[in-house]
């Protein structure tokens, strides 16, 4: 007769929930799997058949689900998770912050679109560029790259009835100085260009006091930013490939750091 025990059901619940959270989590903040046009219930079915898949190769404490130090892992199988995907997520914010300063400077800062992704109105700079680096993003197969980190960082973070390691969440605190950095980085083209249109228009008003500097100035702003967006786009893929590669070797520190010592 085949009987089963208390202590193997909680195991059995135990491989699947807390490996379920971590994959859940991601699934809440990665930039493509949190898209808003994937409904909830695909989200909750690839996380179910990732969480089966992952289950026998994934090592857990033997203690029980329903127990304060069962909830304590689950929070923080949900918290590596979200950690995870909102690494990747920087990477867009630095594209859409590029997007931003671009925009601005063009004469496009009152361009506003309403963006399904975020909620939220979107610069129209801001939100082509987002798309761009989206699109990148599947080409070169971040989706699966994520997965990937995902599976890996069972290896590099076992899961523990132990509190995560503070230097996870200073690492990732330092880790937003990037949105700024790579932001700044990726629409200095653009800005140069505009900065020296910019300034050949100021001297142009000085010799010639009665140009209309905003009949003259607006559209040539204009059309000197989408020029070299333009000339900008066919060397982005090599730097969104490049930080798609950091922000991998950024999660592996990352779960290094979370280690509870």
């Amino acid at each position: 007769m085949l009987t089963i025990t208390q202590a193997q059901i909680d195991l059995w619940l135990a491989m699947f929930w807390w490996p379920f959270l971590r994959i859940f989590g991601l699934l809440l903040t990665d930039p493509f799997y949190s898209s808003r046009s994937i409904p909830t219930r695909i989200r909750v079915g690839l996380a179910i058949l990732l969480a089966v898949v992952l289950a026998p190769l994934v090592t857990v404490p033997a203690v029980p689900v329903v127990s304060p130090a069962g909830i304590l892992i689950a929070v923080n199988q949900l918290l590596i998770g979200v950690m995870i995907g909102f690494a990747m997520r920087l990477m867009f914010s630095a594209v859409e912050l590029a997007g931003h300063l671009s925009g601005l400077q063009m004469g496009l800062g009152f361009a506003m679109f309403f963006d399904p992704q975020h909620a939220a109105q979107v610069p129209v700079v801001a939100q082509f560029l987002s798309l761009v680096t989206l699109l990148l993003f599947l080409a070169f197969n971040g989706h699966l790259v994520m997965i990937r980190v995902l599976a890996d960082s069972f290896i590099q973070l076992p899961i523990d009835p132990h509190p995560l390691g503070a230097g996870g969440l200073k690492l990732m605190a330092d880790q937003g100085a990037m949105v700024f950095r790579m932001g700044m980085l990726l629409s200095l083209p653009v800005v140069g260009a505009l900065l020296v249109a910019n300034l050949a228009i100021g001297i142009m008003t000085r010799a010639a006091p009665q140009l209309n500097v905003f009949a003259v100035g607006f559209p040539l702003l204009l059309g000197i930013g989408l020029g070299a967006l333009y000339l900008v786009m066919p060397y982005l893929p090599p730097h969104i490939d490049a930080m798609i590669g950091q922000v991998t070797r950024f999660i592996a520190q990352l779960m290094t750091a979370s280690h509870p010592h």
